[in-house]
């Protein structure tokens, strides 16, 4: 199954390829201020759809382009599911900046399988599943030793609607930017959970996120050591919105800096 998933998210990248740098105004879509998405999305999608449903015909798909016919929480009841971001940080994408990347992730249960996550233009593939390790490209991989919060380098994301959300993050932005080593902010959830479970960021949360956005990636970092649950401890990662990720030793302390939620 992981070696079908990472064949489907090289393709789906190379289809990326053939249109970053290339995109036309009347190809980009806008929702609101912020948020956009482009041919490219839609296309990469309806690849990976086809080629999982060939594949795994028993299976449910639930993408973020796609229709679901119901909330992801009771696409995803249905049985096992892939879950599937054609193109995390696309906002990146359509500014030119190499920061982006197709997530694939398979769950059964609740509980995730397998994951890849492919960034196209950096020539990076991370795989694995928990239980059975975790690779860059053929590289294994484990998350970091890092002890403590001041020595941690983490990274963020914000949600596109957060000028009108109470939990709107910047709260954790500077707490945390004045309490760890550094903080990086890239745009995609998926390459910084990626990130996480390769060791080259210590710890990393985000709130108002999408099942699609984290399934890929939390099964990385458990594959290489790593802790994930959502940011009250439990295990409502993948649909209640939040979740905190990092190396075993840093995790409590990380999910303990982060202000109360006020409304999710």
């Amino acid at each position: 199954m992981i070696d079908v998933a990472r064949e489907i998210a090289v393709e789906a990248g190379e289809t990326l390829l053939e249109s970053f740098g290339r995109l036309t105004a009347h190809e980009i879509q806008r929702y609101g201020r912020r948020d956009v998405v482009t041919s490219a999305d839609k296309g990469a999608e309806a690849l990976i759809r086809r080629r999982l449903s060939a594949a795994f015909p028993k299976h449910v798909v639930l993408g973020e382009e796609g229709g679901r016919g119901g909330s992801a929480r009771e696409v995803a009841s249905k049985g096992p599911v892939w879950i599937v971001d054609p193109l995390d940080g696309t906002v990146n994408f359509v500014q030119g900046i190499p920061l982006f990347c197709v997530s694939i992730g398979y769950v059964e249960d609740g509980v995730p399988q397998l994951g890849v996550v492919h960034a196209p233009a950096l020539g990076q593939t991370f795989w694995g599943a928990p239980g059975s390790g975790a690779f860059e490209n053929d590289r294994p991989i484990a998350v970091s030793v890092t002890p403590v919060l001041e020595d941690a380098i983490l990274a963020t994301g914000f949600a596109y609607d957060r000028n009108r959300l109470a939990d709107d993050n910047f709260d954790n932005l500077v707490n945390l930017g004045m309490r760890s080593r550094g903080l990086r902010r890239m745009g995609s959830a998926a390459l910084d959970l990626a990130y996480v479970a390769s060791g080259r960021l210590d710890g990393f949360w985000e709130l108002h996120l999408k099942a699609w956005d984290v399934a890929a990636g939390v099964a990385l970092i458990r594959a290489a050591g790593g802790r994930v649950t959502d940011q009250r401890g439990g295990e409502d990662w993948l649909f209640g919105g939040h979740l905190v990720a990092a190396n075993g030793m840093l995790h409590e302390e990380l999910r303990g800096a982060l202000a109360p939620l006020k409304g999710l």
